[in-house]
């Protein structure tokens, strides 16, 4: 059991594909709007129930619980050895060749 007032994650479905805006690109019009937002949990629940959150703004907002305790997963991509490169170059270029900062 997820109690009230958990920090969680919901979402849904806002508009379905047929449903969106005829100015959209091709490709955005095969694919449905989805909401995924945060939130604090306004009643004890399970992953999976319908449930209203609470935003840090004060918003309150209904979907799907996905996730309890959200954390951001993203990051910048692979290393790129070409931009360890360019920043070599760019600091001797800014601050001389002698320079070991």
């Amino acid at each position: 059991m997820i109690k009230l007032g958990t920090w969680v994650q919901i979402h849904r479905i806002v508009l379905k594909p047929e449903e969106r805006a005829p100015q959209v690109p091709d490709d955005t019009k095969l694919v449905p709007l989805e909401l995924w937002v945060k939130g604090y949990l306004m009643n004890d629940a399970e992953l999976g129930d319908e449930v209203q959150i609470k935003t840090v703004t004060g918003r309150l907002e209904s979907g799907k619980l996905v996730q309890v305790n959200p954390t951001f997963k993203h990051n910048f991509g692979e290393f790129v050895p070409e931009i360890l490169k360019v920043a070599e170059i760019v600091k001797e270029y800014t601050f001389g060749a002698d320079n070991d900062e």
